[in-house]
């Protein structure tokens, strides 16, 4: 029997991660076995972190996109399962990255239809991205806070999925959610669109039942100009950084995570034209661990994941950070951050590991240029 093979895409900050543990959640609860796989340009995810702590048969392919790293992509994909082919597999594409179906969906259906069954593509949009983008006109001289290259990638995106996601519905009014609706229709015609909020479980059933519908994947080739898609990709500094904190006393996590995250936001903030597409750290202490993230320059730190419990033993701090900005210049101000947070707590910072960069020019693997 083939393996479900789902790609669920969105851009940086959408909510990717939380929707992909309530999906592999269902399919347990309905008796499959479920595999996960994440992607990075750097190792240390927070995310990979978070769906592991779930109990979840967790991969990572670090160092490039799945489009540029498919054979590890297909490699990763067969060490999962702990021994037996899992019934399912949920694929989680780095955030700036796009066409995915002459990258990946094709190509897997074509190379490797003989093991995977690959499933409609889903792209999730965060509502305060279309809100941003969507909004307006090519001629508009207003900007969205995204540059015209960044926005390209984002609705790159949404033009090429089978079908699309609102995602954080809980918090839209009917209205905003319509508003969306007939936005996403202007840029992707004929494409559903499902409201989900993976925090209330509100569409995911629906979600699932896309997923699982006789829908051919992969069915929207994209026009894309790589030059435009590079220049994107390559204004944002990446930043991934590990550390150990030690205190003499208890720490609460959820306070010295969400105070790490804040004061790196601020400190990007303070630097003109310095933009936060997505920043989130982990911090992590025995069993247990709390996320803290900021998905823009004007958003809040938001608490993604409460541990509810303090600490005193050796903890591991995990930041990603994908801003605009010099990544040299990121990877300083994330180092500062975790030394005076540690300094802040009465607790000590060391064995701080960085990696920064820009990410270089898409070269994917394959390309499938006709379905």
């Amino acid at each position: 029997m083939k393996t479900r093979f789902i790609l669920l895409g969105g851009f940086l900050g959408a909510g990717k991660t939380t929707l992909i543990g309530q999906l592999a959640q269902r399919y347990i609860a309905d008796g499959k076995t479920v595999a996960i796989i994440t992607n990075d340009q750097a190792a240390d995810l927070v995310d990979t972190l978070n769906l592991r702590s779930q109990g979840f048969d967790v991969g990572e392919v670090a160092g490039a996109c799945f489009c540029c790293s498919f054979d590890d992509l297909v490699e990763t994909a067969g060490k999962l399962g702990q021994g037996k082919t899992p019934d399912v597999i949920i694929a989680e594409p780095v955030g700036s990255c796009t066409d995915l179906v002459a990258t990946v969906v094709l190509p897997l259906q074509q190379i490797l239809g003989d093991q995977f069954e690959l499933a409609p593509f889903g792209v999730l949009l965060k509502p305060s991205h279309g809100k941003r983008i969507l909004n307006q006109s090519d001629s508009d001289s207003a900007r969205s806070g995204f540059s015209p290259q960044a926005e390209y990638i984002f609705r790159k995106q949404l033009e090429e999925a089978d079908y699309l996601m609102i995602g954080r519905a809980d918090q839209l009014t009917d209205a905003e959610a319509e508003s969306l609706r007939q936005q996403l229709n202007g840029v992707a015609p004929d494409v559903p669109v499902v409201l989900v909020s993976p925090k209330t479980g509100q569409g995911v059933d629906e979600v699932l039942g896309y997923i699982e519908s006789p829908m051919i994947a992969g069915r929207r080739l994209l026009e894309i100009d790589y030059d435009t898609y590079a220049d994107g990709e390559a204004e944002l500094g990446w930043v991934n950084l590990t550390a150990t904190l030690t205190a003499n006393s208890e720490i609460n996590l959820d306070e010295c995570v969400t105070s790490l995250v804040g004061d790196i936001a601020e400190s990007i903030r303070s630097i003109d034209d310095a933009s936060i597409a997505h920043l989130k750290a982990s911090l992590i202490a025995d069993d247990t661990q709390a996320i803290a993230n900021v998905v823009s320059n004007d958003s809040p730190v938001d608490l993604g994941l409460s541990s509810g419990r303090s600490a005193s033993t050796p903890m591991q701090v995990v930041v990603n950070a994908r801003v605009a900005m010099d990544p040299v210049e990121l990877e300083s101000i994330c180092t500062a951050s975790v030394h005076k947070t540690a300094s802040d707590h009465s607790a000590e910072a060391a064995n701080i590991t960085a990696h920064s960069l820009r990410p270089g020019r898409p070269t994917p693997t394959h390309r499938v240029t006709s379905a």
